[in-house]
């Protein structure tokens, strides 16, 4: 989901942040180009949901007219801290000003996403109907990413005019199942979902197991709203694999998890929003997004610390998309791009500090931030990586009822 450190967010951006697959967040060329991804990249190819496509008339049928050659403009929805910041002032964004200094295409950059499935009831009426939800590109996670593309909700874009992407989008990334042909989401950032803890409030949280039921963290702690994140990382807990779970299993993670929130160990679950609390010494540990972590511990004084769980962690991607609406095409193609452009996505994964999926980053970071480029991380190791898991695809069916099971154990 998911950036290094700034000022607390504004009331917009508090609103944002699966696994599924893989949200929120860098890269090493030799890692990613030797194959290093390989541990996670089936994961990362096999995430989603399997909805019911709608008739291909309708889908083409919900196009939003592209009015880019005499509109200059584009708005964008995506994550808080998901983006790189002025050193000197959190309010500029140097990536989309040297993009508009480029093309001359004006970004309206709005930090709205808080948790994929509140985003996607926000803008659900609106895209089933075809009506505009005022942004040319949104910003989701795998699994429900899959689910709009596999909806019509959203449009194409023209491989011939996304060369980068398509050159150097990492080998692990392509072709996944519900985007074959590449051209409907273009990964932004991949990250891991483990644990946090804040050495000033709480010792080391080694496992989930301790987060669920050590009574110095009774009451100071958060899971996320994320279903495959926070169930993911149960079922890790309990020796299950959570891309092949059965839905016993998933019941027997879920009464895990309602346990503790009836015994009063888990304060609350978040979204993004953890951040703040956490770096407050509010929350002792939860469970978060790694770039969210090397953010907050890059501050001054941070006693915010990041621990790979004993069992392992959830591995995700978050991804550009095009809405069916949207009047921006081919500005957004041109977005898309150019992040894709190796200097540009070095230049966004030295702030956000998640895997980056642009391959030729890593020799771009070294002359960005040279002391981020052995980060394990930002650059995991194999041995990172052979404790990471993905959630399996999903039928319409299965999510649905699912995650009504969830939302049931959270008190939604």
């Amino acid at each position: 989901m998911r950036n290094p450190s700034r000022p607390p967010l504004s009331p917009e951006a508090q609103a944002v942040i699966s696994a599924t697959g893989l949200s929120r967040r860098t890269l090493m060329r030799g890692l990613l180009a030797g194959g290093a991804l390989v541990a996670g990249g089936g994961a990362l190819a096999a995430c989603g949901t399997k909805p019911a496509k709608k008739p291909e008339a309708e889908q083409k049928a919900c196009v939003g007219t592209d009015a880019s050659a005499t509109e200059k403009k584009l708005s964008w929805s995506n994550w808080p801290l998901y983006i790189d910041v002025d050193a000197n002032d959190d309010k500029k964004r140097p990536s989309i000003d040297g993009f508009t200094a480029k093309t001359g295409i004006a970004v309206t950059y709005t930090e709205d996403v808080n948790d994929n499935n509140e985003f996607f009831g926000k803008v659900r009426n609106q895209l089933q109907q075809c009506q505009s939800i005022d942004r040319d590109v949104m910003v989701l996670t795998d699994w429900m990413a899959s689910r709009v593309v596999n909806l019509g909700w959203v449009q194409p874009f023209d491989p011939a005019k996304t060369p980068n992407f398509t050159k150097n989008v990492l080998a692990t990334l392509r072709n996944r199942p519900w985007d074959k042909d590449m051209n409907h989401a273009a990964p932004w950032q991949s990250g891991l979902t483990g644990i946090a803890y804040n050495g000033k409030v709480a010792k080391e949280v080694r496992n989930l197991d301790e987060l669920l039921t050590r009574a110095d963290l009774k009451g100071k702690i958060a899971v996320l709203t994320e279903m495959r994140d926070t169930v993911g990382l149960v079922l890790l807990s309990m020796g299950k694999d959570p891309a092949t779970v059965s839905e016993a299993d998933y019941d027997a993670a879920l009464e895990k998890l309602k346990k503790a929130v009836s015994s009063g160990q888990i304060r609350k679950f978040t979204g993004n929003d953890y951040k703040e609390d956490l770096a407050k010494g509010d929350l002792a540990a939860c469970i978060a997004w790694s770039g969210d972590v090397i953010q907050l511990a890059a501050e001054d004084g941070s006693q915010v610390k990041w621990v790979t769980p004993e069992e392992g962690v959830m591995l995700w991607s978050d991804n550009m998309l095009i809405p069916a609406p949207a009047t921006h095409r081919a500005n957004a193609e041109q977005l898309i791009d150019y992040y894709y452009d190796p200097a540009v996505a070095a230049q966004v994964a030295a702030t956000v500090n998640y895997i980056c999926p642009v391959q030729g980053a890593q020799d771009a970071m070294t002359k960005v931030a040279p002391d981020l480029a052995t980060n394990p991380l930002i650059f995991p190791d194999s041995a990172t990586l052979s404790k990471a898991h993905a959630f399996k695809a999903l039928t319409e069916d299965e999510d649905k009822k699912w995650a009504a099971k969830f939302e049931s154990v959270r008190g939604a």
